[in-house]
């Protein structure tokens, strides 16, 4: 990624100056150092600027890409998630543990496929995998285990519709198709439907992975949005055309900012 700043701004990535373009679909951040990751959302605000339509834009990636800021976003706006407690001290690290009962699914900030995640049900193994986390300075971000059946659910969202949903099938608690989940297509309920689209919009996305858990009291909880989800499985098991729809929401976000871009 290049940015280029001389009067204006342009921004290239590889050979292809991605301000000519009339929109950009983000398929992936790629890992690297915080100020590169920063980089790389801070060329979509430049290109957004410029009136280039970016799916998803960044200011969703941003709290997308954040699981304390979506899980925060998500809560102030009634929407069920399971409790967390994010810190940056191993005191407090140790007493969110017994706070959340005990039993907590630890992550890292910033991940998706399930790649970090531990679980940790036991006051020795929170002492040293806490510790650890101290040593690498990094931020604690526990949330409590929920019960359940061994299955979830991951809707798409696109354009404001639930486009697919899978049920996600596994033997343990880790439920992601990557880690060995196996997917089957399912029918959402009207309420589950409606907490999907309620967590994408309170997020601002154009599309995403919804992540939804019926926990052992029966309540739906959404664990997290995915604002660059891959779509694979899903579409083997649903036959959904995603890349149909995407292109299809794109040219919609195009066409009504086609004005306003004519006028910069």
């Amino acid at each position: 990624m290049l940015g280029r700043i001389d009067g204006d701004v342009a921004v290239r990535s590889r050979d292809v100056w991605l301000d000519d373009c009339d929109a950009v679909i983000v398929r992936g951040i790629p890992r690297g150092s915080l100020e590169q990751v920063i980089f790389r959302i801070d060329a979509l605000h430049a290109l957004e600027a410029r009136g280039v339509t970016c799916l998803n834009g960044p200011r969703a990636l941003e709290r997308t890409i954040d699981k304390f800021l979506a899980s925060a976003l998500l809560a102030r706006a009634g929407v069920s998630t399971p409790r967390t407690v994010a810190c940056e001290r191993l005191d407090d690290a140790l007493e969110a543990f017994e706070e959340l009962g005990g039993d907590v699914i630890v992550k890292p900030l910033f991940g998706a496929m399930g790649t970090g995640m531990t679980r940790v049900d036991d006051a020795d193994v929170a002492y040293r995998v806490f510790h650890a986390l101290e040593l690498e300075r990094a931020v604690y971000y526990l949330q409590e285990t929920l019960p359940h059946d061994g299955r979830d659910l991951r809707a798409l969202v696109v354009g404001g519709r639930v486009l697919a949903a899978i049920e996600r099938v596994g033997t343990g608690w880790r439920l992601n198709l990557a880690r060995g989940a196996q997917a089957r297509a399912t029918q959402l309920t009207a309420d589950q439907e409606r907490l999907c689209l309620e967590a994408a919009e309170v997020l601002g996305v154009d599309y995403a992975g919804v992540d939804v858990l019926r926990a052992a009291d029966g309540r739906d909880y959404v664990l997290e949005l995915n604002g660059i989800p891959g779509w694979r499985g899903l579409q083997e098991a649903t036959g959904a055309d995603v890349a149909a729809a995407l292109v299809t929401q794109v040219e919609a976000l195009v066409s009504a900012a086609r004005p306003a871009r004519a006028g910069r």
